[in-house]
């Protein structure tokens, strides 16, 4: 099994009816512990009682807290969740809020050195205090995992662009990539060409593209591997890109084959949506089951 450092927002989802723990790297590092690896956080919480209780959580949860960070002066964040009817999310995330905060510390870059993968996404570069952190820990990084997770308005052309060039593994979705393509003065149409062309442009090997119900395409060593998804009824889609990027980099960090990788990563993601809320738990006898039905 690896060891997985995860860096960025820990905060609660708050829905109309209920809140719920989340951030897309707490959630990435929730998945990827229940597939026993050993996972450690990055971040910040305030020194408030949501603070306590996300702290709770990622110790009970087996996740290492020792880089995470109790600040007086910031607040835990919220994010306010709203679900269209075909159960799709659009979010307001406040700012400043604790993880925009996160300060570099001897620990974390000790943390980050010795871990197989360190995994980032780019909502927590909004903020020059914890883009600086990030900047300097994915220098240290030995695989660098990036989950691009757009929020507008909280990411700019050339901090992406920065954060691509750094990385040996991307994660876009669809709407995502062509966005970044565009940005980057690609001429192509099709999916597949655009993500040939990131490849190249920011020299990364590694690239998958999630597509929604049709699944995924996962280019890995001058390969395409595609899932074309699983026919299911959306709960809701909160967490399910996460926990699809922690399955994926948790099959490629056991050494199995991209194809079997990326089906994996596609069911999970699929039973994710299927539930309410981020962090169902999720049995390998039900991924097993999901995947090999008969």
């Amino acid at each position: 099994m690896a060891k997985i450092t995860c860096f960025g927002e820990v905060l609660w989802d708050v829905f109309p009816t209920h809140r719920k723990i989340g951030g897309a790297p707490l959630n990435v590092a929730s998945r990827l512990q229940s597939f026993n690896h050993t996972v450690n956080m990055v971040s910040a919480i305030g020194k408030d009682e949501m603070g306590n209780s996300i702290l709770q959580y990622l110790k009970d949860n087996n996740i290492n807290t020792q880089c995470v960070q109790i600040l007086d002066d910031y607040k835990t964040g919220e994010v306010t969740v709203t679900l269209n009817e075909k159960g799709s999310a659009s979010y307001i995330i406040e700012h400043p809020s604790a993880w925009d905060k996160i300060n570099i510390t001897e620990e974390s870059k000790a943390t980050v050195k010795n871990s197989d993968a360190f995994v980032f996404g780019s909502l927590a570069a909004r903020d020059s205090v914890s883009r600086d952190t990030l900047y300097i820990l994915i220098d240290i990084a030995k695989y660098n995992v990036f989950d691009v997770n757009l929020r507008p308005p909280h990411y700019t052309k050339d901090i992406l662009e920065h954060l691509m060039q750094k990385a040996h593994f991307i994660k876009f979705n669809d709407d995502e990539l062509y966005e970044i393509s565009g940005y980057l003065g690609s001429k192509y149409n099709s999916l597949e060409q655009n993500l040939w062309f990131i490849s190249q442009k920011t020299n990364t090997k590694h690239i998958c593209v999630t597509k929604g119900q049709h699944g995924a395409v996962l280019l890995y060593n001058d390969s395409l591997y595609y899932n074309s998804g699983y026919l299911i009824k959306v709960v809701d889609t909160v967490g399910a890109g996460d926990s699809f990027l922690a399955s994926l980099i948790s099959q490629l960090q056991n050494n199995e084959p991209p194809q079997k990788a990326i089906d994996f990563a596609c069911a999970v993601g699929a039973l994710v949506a299927q539930n309410e809320g981020a962090n169902p738990k999720i049995s390998n006898a039900e991924i097993n089951t999901f995947i090999n039905p008969f």
